[in-house]
């Protein structure tokens, strides 16, 4: 019998390996054929619309750029604009003469050091120097103070004041200028625009920021891209000539990066007269390349991006993985060994602009005027399909690059590829299926007794495994039940015990504390902010013990203390513990609430209704006094064996000094209390005495006495 057996067991893995061999070996070549064709076809598909969408954004950014320059050139051949700068120019030449209001010099000074330093702060690797951005001409102090510094409307609205109430001929022009000059930036999305004077003072700007009025020659920002500009636009001596310069960090945009074109403005004598220029807006840029974020409906799927990169070998635009997974960006920097100044400077600024360096061979061949086709490793050391070429953008060398991770472009390579894989082993599972039958049947018991231990560890303790059978593994079904029934058993009472000690942890403590003692923590203590301390004093009931014999009198306190209870539920007060007939209560301590004090006042106030409930039910005379105090409280667990939960601080004993100086039936809160509340309620002064820790050892508390 044994030898049959082995015969026909070695008879099956004959048949096995017979079938896996003639299965396999077909499945190789049929897959091996597919996958080259495959792999070609859809590798020049991702590229074609690679290059496709290259292409389109290219087109898109030059038409953009060309639009700017032409439409700056139309406004500097606008005479209404030359007319702008001349009477622009003039005005603020009168105003270096003009007196300056005698709180000028500080109010300048204020707005530089709390508003314009602190958001340069955030984004320079420095401190700034506030001396060195402070206005330095009459002009420029006198525009700035009543433009800026004066300046009714927030950081960011400054151009929304059309004129101020300075009755100077400047602010006359600027009355009439300035708002068809902000529905240009408004219309067209431009960032800024300024006016330039022929000595390079910026006589005008839309947005007011710390750069109006002062000199692109002179001063803080001659050495900016913006003076590099204006000195190239001085020299060019063209009319009609526009010229752009690249982005840099630009202070008066708190650092931010910033590009600029400009024109010359040339009267029709043909005398130089100044510059118009505009700060070219860095979202329209972004918006243009993320397709306004909707990389997907562009064809670039979940990882693919067009992106901009300067001859710094610089980020242009804003990277995709920043906008959608910054944290996973900012990673990838860390892990690649990136600057940590760098990274928190994409940090602050949120941008990749300037700082994200992309030094890769698509780049490279970019700037060297080529366009093209690879598979290269990105900025981020990842494998890409790359499709890159050269903008044509008169005065900027950008290289503009379409990728996609190369996972991601071969998906579906992979995907035949796991396909191939699963049919294959559907096949021969299939085989290996037919060959073991029999041995399926003989494994049979097994099986249900496996499954059945599956469930008893899943957590199903009712599970009972059915087998209908006299031999071994009808004895081993038996045993494996009783074992399950056992076990049940054994976990509902655990169960049972759980709920009891829950119960009893909870009726002593603060649901939270009793959550943090269940789930294993021993020492607990810690400081508490905000919260609001109630001290309550059931005014007449030790008189009432006298009258009353003890079991009646605990069961009248008994009552009042759980109708406490349930009131302290309903406004979000925890009760402490009981002292006898005293009630100590505190809100905001598991729970922080906003209006803790508000809380516990409203629950004061309910108590003594409760009283005086209870005292018309039963024919008592019983009055509730309260002390109330907010601050910060030391809570935590006293004890070992026998343990209790408590709490201590001065907010306490002053809450109990309140409580114990406070007339019968009233409320006594703190001046905090007051403060906050005395839009509320009523209150009155009230003095509490206090016996310690002063000089004459007794001092008085001023506190406030609640009116009803």
């Amino acid at each position: 019998m044994q030898l049959l057996k082995l015969n026909w067991l070695s008879i099956k893995s004959k048949l096995i390996v017979m079938l896996l061999s003639v299965s396999g070996a077909s499945i190789l070549v049929t897959a091996y054929l597919g996958y080259r064709s495959g792999h070609a076809n859809l590798t020049d598909r991702v590229f074609n619309q690679l290059t496709s969408v290259r292409a389109s954004k290219a087109y898109q950014i030059e038409s953009y750029f060309k639009t700017i320059r032409n439409h700056l050139q139309t406004l500097s051949n606008d005479p209404s604009v030359e007319t702008a700068i001349t009477e622009f120019t003039n005005a603020y030449k009168q105003l270096n003469n003009a007196p300056l209001p005698t709180d000028a010099a500080n109010r300048i000074s204020t707005y530089y050091r709390q508003e314009f330093l602190p958001r340069l702060g955030k984004n320079d690797q420095g401190e700034p120097v506030v001396t060195s951005f402070l206005p330095e001409s009459i002009a420029s102090n006198y525009l700035q103070y009543y433009y800026i510094a004066q300046n009714p409307h927030p950081v960011g609205k400054k151009h929304l004041l059309d004129q101020a109430n300075d009755n100077s001929e400047y602010s006359r022009l600027h009355g009439r200028y300035h708002p068809v000059f902000r529905n240009i930036i408004e219309k067209f999305g431009y960032y800024d625009l300024f006016l330039i004077d022929a000595d390079g003072n910026l006589v005008y700007t839309v947005y007011k920021e710390t750069d109006f009025a002062t000199s692109l020659v002179v001063g803080a920002y001659n050495e900016s891209n913006f003076a590099r500009l204006f000195a190239a636009v001085r020299r060019a001596k063209e009319r009609g000539y526009s010229r752009i310069v690249d982005f840099e960090s630009y202070a008066p945009s708190y650092g931010a990066p910033a590009a600029f074109i400009a024109s010359p403005v040339y009267d029709a004598a043909g005398q130089f007269k100044g510059a118009i220029a505009i700060q070219i807006p860095v979202d329209e840029i972004n918006n243009v390349m993320t397709g306004n974020r909707q990389w997907a409906q562009d064809g670039l799927g979940k990882s693919g991006e067009t992106y901009l990169v300067g001859e710094d070998f610089l980020m242009r635009s804003v990277s995709r993985f920043l906008v959608e997974t910054p944290d996973g960006y900012y990673k990838t920097l860390a892990d690649l060994g990136v600057n940590a100044n760098t990274i928190d400077r994409i940090r602050q600024y949120n941008t990749s602009i300037l700082l994200q360096q992309v030094r890769t061979p698509a780049v490279s061949e970019s700037l060297m005027g080529k366009q093209g086709i690879q598979i290269i490793p990105d900025y981020r050391n990842i494998p890409v399909l790359s499709a890159y070429g050269l903008l044509k953008i008169e005065g900027l060398r950008w290289a503009i690059l379409s990728e996609i991770d190369l996972a991601e472009a071969y998906a579906p390579i992979y995907d035949f590829e796991r396909q191939l894989l699963v049919s294959a082993t559907l096949l021969m599972l299939l085989v290996i299926v037919l060959a073991m039958a029999m041995a399926s049947v003989f494994v049979k018991p097994i099986n249900q007794l496996i499954a059945g231990a599956r469930q008893v560890a899943a957590g199903q303790l009712d599970a009972i495994a059915n087998l209908q059978s006299r031999d071994e593994f009808g004895e081993l079904v038996q045993s494996f039940n009783l074992m399950v029934a056992s076990l049940s058993e054994q976990t509902a009472l655990v169960a049972v015990k759980g709920l009891e000690m829950e119960r009893l942890l909870l009726s002593i403590l603060p649901s939270a504390i009793a959550k943090r003692i269940k789930q294993g923590e021993h020492d607990i203590g810690e400081i508490v902010n905000n919260v609001t301390v109630l001290f309550a004093d059931l005014v007449g009931f030790s008189r009432l013990l006298d009258t009353l014999p003890p079991l009646e009198s605990i069961n009248y306190l008994s009552e009042l203390v759980t109708a406490f209870d349930e009131a302290a539920d309903r406004f979000g007060m925890e009760k402490i513990k009981t002292i006898g007939d005293r009630y100590l209560a505190v809100c905001g301590l598991s729970v922080p609430y906003l209006d803790h004090d508000k809380r516990a006042i409203d629950f004061a106030i309910e108590m003594q209704a409760i009283v005086r409930r209870f005292c018309q039910e039963h024919s008592f005379s019983l009055e509730l006094s309260a002390g109330i105090n907010s601050g910060e409280i030391i809570s935590g667990i006293v004890g070992k064996t026998k343990f209790v939960y408590d709490i201590w601080g001065e907010t306490i004993n002053q809450a109990n000094a309140f409580c114990n100086a406070c007339p019968d039936g009233a409320i006594i809160v703190s001046t905090d209390i007051y403060k906050r509340l005395s839009d509320i309620y009523t209150f009155e002064a009230w003095e509490i005495p206090m016996q310690r820790r002063h000089p004459t050892g007794i001092y008085t508390l001023p506190a406030w006495k609640l009116v009803k």
